[in-house]
Parts: structure tokens; sequence; C-alpha cells
């Protein structure tokens, strides 16, 4: 699923896929605005983490999971 992360005072967003649900994702962000969490990090699909201090998040956008099409077909 894609996630786009607002940072404060940054002129672009953030934007990874993620293999995790929405829901995980919804917790992980909740902890970090609550303030139980300095930062927030979540995991893309190679691995990577992305660190983003709390403090800074302006706003995360989590997509629909999208199921990639194969193939050709005619419309």
């Amino acid at each position: 699923m894609e996630i786009k992360i607002g940072v404060q005072h940054a002129p672009r967003e953030i934007v990874l896929e993620s293999g995790q649900s929405a829901e995980e994702v919804e917790k992980v962000v909740g902890a970090a605005l609550a303030g139980k969490a300095p930062l927030l990090s979540l995991t893309d699909e190679h691995g990577r983490k992305v660190l983003v201090p709390s403090d800074r998040l302006a706003y995360v956008e989590i997509g629909e999971a999208a199921v990639r099409k194969v193939g050709f077909t005619t419309l």
C-alpha cells in the first residue's frame, strides 16, 4: 500500500510502498502522534526504514492496497 507522509517545513512529501496493513500503519502513526514514540518508524517493501520525528509530522495519508494487474487486455 502507498503511504504519503507530510513533514513540516519540508517542500516535498515522503512517499513509500509498504507491505504493512492499514491497521498496523494507523497504530504506529497514532502512537507517534500521541507522544508515545519520539519517531514515526515505517518500513518499505525493500526493507528500508523511514524515520520521521513525531513533532514534525504534518499529515500521513494511507492509501488502499493496490492489486497490480499483469498482462494485456482490450478495453
